[in-house]
């Protein structure tokens, strides 16, 4: 439960990240919300505000660019100042960006998808940490996937975003092992939205034949439905996962409803759901040079 926890969450005025904001509602946050559309936004924490459960709970709306570095400063400053603390961090908000093979991209646009998917999330974490530590603990939850685990072609900027992040998310982890600081990356699942759209409105020949199959069926038959990452992220921002850090965990795929002690010592001692590279080794051959 998040009872008397002060989270940040961005990208929070539709998909994903509204679901996001519901569930920390839900289970007792105070929250406050980022995103562009500043009435998009205002109507989800109208909505908030009528479900909260307890009527202390507060919920705090910032409308801007985020990929803007001032206006980032900003919403951090304002949330420290309406809350008195932030205790979790979500970084949700993301563009999906240009759709095709690379050299056919817009090189701003791909640039801009680079500074909104992973320069932002590491700025607003360079913010919050000092805070943090300050108040001795606190929880990062990064939304990750598309393309993390593997190469996605026609979608290298965004691909190449969310890998960052990931690497982002375990070296930080590091970096704050001894500070009460747990950071995680969710791969929430394909889902129907904005950016299934962006994928059909591009067509096959952009998106690629197998792709946009794929695309085609998930519009027909649904895609995962956004609660369930929300629920994972509320997990990874609950005491519930304390000792969980670094990892990059599937809403869908991994069974993290049941991550016993036992499971979470194996993580913190391991490399499960971590990004490694693969060696000759790990599939049985042994390419190492004779005498070495």
């Amino acid at each position: 439960m998040l009872r008397n926890k002060c989270a940040v969450i961005t990208g929070a005025s539709r998909g994903l990240g509204e679901a996001i904001a519901r569930e920390f509602v839900a289970q007792g946050a105070c929250v406050f919300l980022c995103a562009r559309n500043a009435a998009d936004l205002e109507k989800v924490c109208e909505a908030l505000r009528r479900e909260r459960r307890e009527p202390e709970q507060a919920v705090f709306s910032f409308a801007g660019d985020l990929a803007e570095e001032s206006t980032a400063e900003e919403m951090i400053r304002q949330a420290l100042a309406r809350m008195g603390r932030i205790d979790i961090l979500v970084n949700n908000a993301a563009v999906q960006g240009p759709i095709g093979p690379m050299e056919e991209n817009p090189w701003e646009q791909w640039k801009r998808t680079l500074a909104t998917d992973l320069l932002t999330p590491a700025h607003l974490i360079h913010e919050v940490l000092p805070l943090m530590k300050k108040q001795d603990g606190g929880k990062i939850v990064n939304l990750s996937g598309g393309g993390a685990t593997g190469p996605r072609e026609n979608y290298s900027a965004y691909a190449v975003a969310k890998t960052g992040l990931v690497r982002l998310t375990e070296t930080i982890a590091r970096e704050t092992r001894d500070d009460h600081i747990e950071i995680n990356a969710i791969a929430p699942g394909a889902m129907n939205g904005r950016m299934l759209e962006e994928t059909l409105q591009a067509g096959e020949d952009a998106v690629g034949k197998a792709e946009y199959a794929k695309a085609l069926e998930r519009k027909e038959k649904g895609g995962v439905p956004p609660e369930t990452a929300a629920r994972l992220c509320a997990f990874l921002a609950s005491p519930e996962s304390d000792g969980i850090t670094g990892r990059l965990i599937s809403a869908v795929w991994d069974d993290w409803e049941h991550f016993t002690p036992e499971r979470v010592e194996k993580m913190r001692n391991g490399d499960i759901y971590t990004l490694r590279r693969i060696i000759p080794q790990d599939r049985g051959d042994n390419w190492d040079k004779p005498g070495r």
